[in-house]
């Protein structure tokens, strides 16, 4: 309708509204459309992660960490000892429903010749729902992360509840040196079901035995079967996360 100043057109009005000009028209072309709900669909499944661990580790039996407080708030009309995590359930939820869009605007990219007729609708639910739910688990990610409640000293505790067995592969690396991979590998293993059947710690059974007694003393066993010592590269890793957000 705008004969040979379409082009003109297009380019005068993507600068005004401050978008890029696209090669062809969008009618059938549902690609970009699709990209951006999927990449909601990437944004909310890493906040529903994270609300799925918060739950977890805010369950009675975990109590590791919790939602910040707020009076009233994860409160039950019926169970009043319950602080549920909201802001996660809510992150959850949402995330959930975006990645059901997300499918719905790759099945509405198949589309009938020049102008659709059903695909194209189906986006009028799909696109505008993914927003609102992608800038309501961010928001509730905001709250819930900048005032996040870690209990360490639950933490501590809930990883003294193998005994040590959890660092199992760290202690039978550390005794590779003395004792060889494989002897390493055999001892350890021996050292585990022994704790496993009688009920002592990782650290006793790993003493108790003649092959380890004779080379490494009682500190350097303690040391080894320290959950403590076994962080590795995590807090590097962290930090290059951390930098990476920053850019």
């Amino acid at each position: 309708s705008l004969g040979d100043k379409g082009f003109e057109v297009q380019e005068a009005l993507c600068t005004e509204l401050k978008l890029g000009v696209p090669v062809s028209t969008w009618h059938v072309a549902r690609d970009g459309f699709a990209e951006a709900v999927n990449f909601l669909a990437l944004v909310t499944g890493s906040l529903g992660k994270i609300a799925l661990d918060i739950m977890i580790m805010a369950s009675t039996e975990f109590a590791e960490v919790y939602e910040p407080f707020v009076k009233g708030r994860g409160a039950s009309s019926t169970m009043p000892q319950k602080r549920n995590p909201i802001s996660s359930e809510l992150m959850l939820a949402a995330s959930k429903a975006v990645r059901q869009h997300a499918g719905l605007m790759l099945d509405a990219m198949v589309q009938d010749f020049e102008r659709a007729t059903g695909p194209w609708h189906a986006e009028w639910m799909a696109i505008p729902e993914s927003f609102v739910l992608t800038a309501g688990a961010l928001h509730q990610a905001k709250f819930a992360l900048a005032g996040l409640i870690v209990d360490e000293a639950k933490m501590s505790d809930n990883l003294a509840v193998s005994r040590g067995l959890i660092v199992a592969e760290a202690v039978m690396m550390g005794l590779a040196p003395q004792l060889g991979r494989q002897e390493a590998h055999d001892v350890v293993y021996d050292a585990c079901r022994q704790a496993n059947e009688t009920g002592m710690s990782l650290a006793d059974a790993l003493s108790a035995d003649s092959r380890i007694a004779s080379r490494i003393d009682r500190a350097t066993i303690e040391a080894l079967t320290s959950p403590k010592n076994y962080l590795g590269l995590a807090p590097a890793m962290v930090d290059r996360v951390l930098k990476s957000a920053t850019r």
